[in-house]
């Protein structure tokens, strides 16, 4: 096969004719072989395109003019082949290794927008293994499609090994001069190409090249990118660039919090927020019938929603939300908090009710590792996290463990603990897929569904959604018997991802929530149940829709609590803003300003919100005395 620059074996005359000849020869050889790395670079970007979009006709108008980034991927792909054939020693030898992972990664890409409505960052692969630790599920719920999956993989690796194998054999080396020459010219584009992915600074070539890094919109950055340029775009992710004017004397100009040090009553209440998997009111589904109500308890004493920033998963970046108080809105777009930014101990509710001389509990019924959850809630300020390593055997519902075990487990371990406490548990049992017959004692009936797959999915989720209000209403009537006083809070963390039964009833048009839309389709599509209660005073009611970062907020208004930061700071965010969304902020008028970020100016609070959030979390922690200051009095004073 011919190879790029190999040094052309011609007679040694010094005919004048056969010299010129041979360097015609040699130089249409030459390129034929870029022509070819061309062709075979813009076969592999189409395929992957295609792959990521599901649309031959998207896939089309990506290549449709001459300066879009398409262009600019099929030159990166041919340079990529090109260093990596020198360093191989063969011509074309890198496909084998660049064709297959970039086929692998559009298609997991094509999967997660399906089912997720995100597409895929480099950051995903950090939680790889929470993905392993839930295959049983989804093998559970598609088995026959387990099987082709695996069989496919298992045949493609074998050929694949087959092929490299051959390739080994039967294709001559490419002599040093050659190898040599691939460096040359692929190496400098490389670095070239890896210079312009900063997308925090500006790239006169990049403007040239027509890629707009669209971090705001990664639905848009990958439509618009291709799914190669959008990926490597947000490789930089874990570094989180400082706000615009941040300084010592930026974070001292922000308005100071009314109440200087923290406020307890005499008698301190206990606290519990149990944010429960995919919480969610099935009866919204248009058409769909569901008897009995699933939901009465919720809806009974029902405060207000948690407008979730996520949709079906990622459920640890709403729980970083209402632990911290702070805003995912202000971090990248698909970045995971819990495992990219919290590296050191960081302001919370356990942090703060510890330092008041609360006992802190973390609960979740599956492995202590999972999100990362075990090393930060230990930088949350909690004393134990209760995980599946060291929680008792709890029972099962379906698959996996019941909310009501979980919740008895609550009690029990409230009922231990002398001095006041505050409970944090995230639930499992109603954690996706929901294959029909999950259940095999079903408490509901289901109608109305348009097809029987869709029924089947409604009904295993209703009968999950159930247990879980079931829960609620255990743990409110052991919380009635008890003489202490006692916040009880609930919420759902997301919309659960019940994918084409949402499409068939028409409550939505696709398969996945809207990450930009007007406050209508946003609110129905990113709202659940929010229940706060106190044993004193009965439910909080009228909060309307709130984003999880102000959820300590009311919880701490319920106990009676105030501080600097979650009632004092929080609280003058509330007065102009009860949702704080990447794309979306929204009144307690119910006015919505979208695309507040790129707009030239921005609110001074949500300013000053940015500002702050970003100085505990990333910077010198110029504010942690004036919002998150350490008691001066000993616990158990007023």
């Amino acid at each position: 096969m011919a190879s790029l620059f190999e040094p052309l074996q011609g007679d040694s005359t010094n005919d004048a004719a056969a010299a010129g000849r041979s360097r015609a020869f040699s130089a249409a050889r030459i390129g034929g072989t870029v022509a070819l790395t061309l062709l075979i670079s813009a076969l592999l970007v189409f395929a992957v395109e295609l792959i990521v979009r599901g649309s031959l006709s998207q896939t089309l108008l990506f290549f449709q003019q001459p300066f879009r980034p398409g262009w600019t991927t099929v030159l990166l792909f041919a340079f990529l082949l090109i260093f990596l054939d020198a360093l191989l020693g063969r011509a074309y030898h890198a496909l084998l290794l660049v064709a297959p992972l970039a086929l692998l990664l559009a298609f997991i890409g094509h999967q997660k927008s399906h089912y997720l409505g995100d597409p895929l960052y480099p950051t995903d692969f950090l939680y790889a293994r929470q993905i392993l630790e839930l295959a049983p599920l989804l093998v559970g719920q598609r088995p026959l499609m387990a099987v082709a999956t695996l069989a496919g993989a298992v045949a493609s690796l074998v050929l694949l090994v087959m092929a490299w194998k051959f390739w080994r054999r039967h294709i001559p080396a490419l002599s040093w001069r050659a190898r040599a020459a691939r460096l040359a010219l692929a190496l400098p584009a490389l670095v070239f190409f890896g210079s312009i992915m900063d997308y925090a600074t500006f790239s006169w070539a990049r403007d040239r090249l027509q890629i707009i890094p669209m971090m705001w919109d990664q639905k848009e950055n990958y439509d618009s990118n291709g799914f190669a340029i959008a990926f490597a775009l947000n490789v930089p992710m874990a570094k989180v660039s400082a706000p615009q004017g941040y300084s010592a004397k930026a974070i001292e100009a922000i308005a100071q919090p009314h109440t200087a040090l923290p406020v307890l009553p005499a008698e301190r209440p206990d606290i519990i927020i149990v944010m429960n998997e995919s919480f969610w009111d099935p009866t919204l589904l248009p058409g769909v019938t569901i008897t009995p109500d699933p939901i009465p308890t919720v809806r009974a004493i029902q405060s207000g929603h948690i407008f979730s920033p996520e949709f079906g998963g990622m459920t640890a970046n709403v729980e970083f939300e209402a632990l911290t108080g702070f805003s995912n809105a202000f971090l990248p777009y698909g970045s995971i908090p819990y495992q990219q930014y919290v590296r050191r101990s960081l302001p919370s509710l356990a942090t703060f009710l510890k330092s008041e001389g609360y006992a802190t509990r973390a609960f979740h019924p599956f492995e202590g590792w999972f999100w990362n959850r075990a090393p930060v809630y230990e930088a949350f300020g909690f004393e134990r996290f209760m995980s599946v390593e060291n929680l008792p055997p709890l029972a099962a519902r379906g698959p996996l463990a019941s909310d009501m075990a979980l919740t008895d487990e609550i009690i029990r371990e409230a009922d231990a603990i002398a001095q006041p406490f505050f409970l944090f548990a995230v639930t499992l049992q109603n954690h996706g897929p929901y294959a029909a017959n999950r259940y095999i004692d079903t408490m509901h009936e289901v109608s109305g569904a348009p097809s029987a797959e869709s029924q089947g999915a409604i009904l295993s989720y209703t009968e999950g959604v159930a247990d879980g209000d079931k829960s609620l209403a255990r743990l409110l009537e052991w919380a009635r018997q008890r003489e202490r006083p006692t916040v009880i809070a609930m919420f759902g963390d997301h919309l659960p991802p019940l994918g084409p039964a949402y499409v068939e009833t028409g409550f939505m048009k696709d398969n996945v929530a809207s990450r930009k839309a007007p406050l209508p389709e946003m609110s129905a599509q990113h709202e659940t149940p929010l229940v706060i209660w106190s044993n004193r005073s009965g439910p909080v009611t009228d909060l309307g829709s709130i984003s999880p970062a102000l959820l300590p907020l009311h919880v701490l208004k319920a106990a009676g609590i105030s501080h600097p930061y979650y009632t004092g700071f929080l609280g003058e965010i509330s007065e102009r803003y009860r949702v704080i969304d990447r794309n979306m902020l929204v009144s307690p008028a119910d006015e919505a300003t979208p695309n507040w970020s790129r707009a030239k100016t921005i609110d001074p609070v949500i300013r000053d919100f940015r500002l702050l959030q970003y100085d505990m979390i990333f910077g010198k922690r110029h504010g942690k005395k004036t919002f998150f200051p350490t008691p001066k009095e000993a616990p158990g004073t007023t």
